[in-house]
């Protein structure tokens, strides 16, 4: 049996790492990119279950994995492929029991046990039949979004540095203390653009010469503490801008980092209190510019 290991916390720091590397997956409002992970599917075609799924997610979300396949080495041999020399494999578990006699009693005894073993995806595979790669990644697609000039004096009366490029990402960088945005265009619509941007707007409010949130909150979970708090300063910003906040994809944000987090309930009471202080911050800075203006 493979070496015990603690799954609910590695499921946790794959989550945390894909949010330090940007957007995660199941929030990206726009075109481009990888455009979100198939369903995984196991060598046979018969489909992962529980957190299998999200581990596969994961893993296929940070390398861009469009193929739902997934191969153990040796099924991959047995279809014909072999695992390209250098390939990292991704885990997966199996949860099952198995009997024990009890020394004392005699009497048998169900015990569950956790099984740990690798997998590849068909992208990672030579040879395989052509049915189980997936398809190219999506271009980004000029869905014709325009900018509003009232939400975009809001943001730029903050101070932020809001960068734009053919960078599929969103993201705050910390060191360089700007925020990165995709092109609106690309967006499906607006609202999901100045979302996407009140969120990062929220991240940026942390430096070290704003609120200083970053050198207060510096262990592993700050990382989720940081994304729950900016989640929801995103709902507060945007209903005073007069946006309406996407509470169903925001909801189930939340909520799964609440799990993440070992569901602290003293810690959604924190995270919305360091969001209205972001959130502050933000519209303080927007009327001070208005009353310089007007001055």
């Amino acid at each position: 049996m493979a070496k015990s290991f603690d799954l609910y916390q590695q499921v946790t720091d794959s989550i945390i790492a894909s949010i330090e590397a940007g957007t995660p997956a199941w929030r990206k409002p726009w075109t481009g990119e990888k455009g979100g992970a198939p369903f995984p599917l196991r060598s046979n075609g018969e489909p992962y279950s529980g957190i299998n799924v999200l581990m596969l997610w994961l893993a296929a979300d940070a390398k861009g994995y469009r193929a739902p396949f997934w191969f153990t080495y040796r099924q991959a041999q047995e279809a014909g492929g072999q695992v390209r020399k250098g390939e990292k494999s991704a885990t997966v578990v199996k949860y099952g029991t198995f009997d024990r006699e009890d020394k004392e009693t005699g009497e048998e005894r169900r015990l569950p046990y956790l099984k740990s073993y690798s997998v590849f995806n068909a992208e990672q595979i030579d040879g395989l039949p052509a049915e189980y790669y997936g398809t190219p990644a999506e271009p980004a697609r000029d869905l014709g979004t325009v900018a509003d000039p009232v939400l975009d004096a809001f943001f730029a009366a903050t101070g932020a540095v809001i960068r734009t490029s053919d960078d599929p990402r969103a993201y705050y960088d910390p060191t360089a203390d700007h925020i990165h945005m995709p092109p609106i265009a690309t967006f499906h619509d607006a609202a999901g653009y100045y979302g996407t941007l009140a969120h990062e707007a929220c991240h940026w409010t942390g430096h070290s010469t704003r609120l200083d949130r970053f050198s207060r909150f510096t262990d592993k979970k700050s990382y989720a503490f940081e994304e729950l708090l900016a989640e929801i300063g995103n709902c507060m910003l945007c209903a005073q801008l007069g946006l309406t906040p996407d509470f169903g994809q925001s909801g189930a944000y939340v909520k799964s980092w609440l799990r993440a987090l070992n569901d602290d309930k003293r810690l959604i009471f924190k995270a919305a209190s360091e969001a209205q202080k972001a959130v502050d911050l933000l519209t303080k800075r927007q009327h001070v510019e208005e009353e310089r203006v007007a001055a």
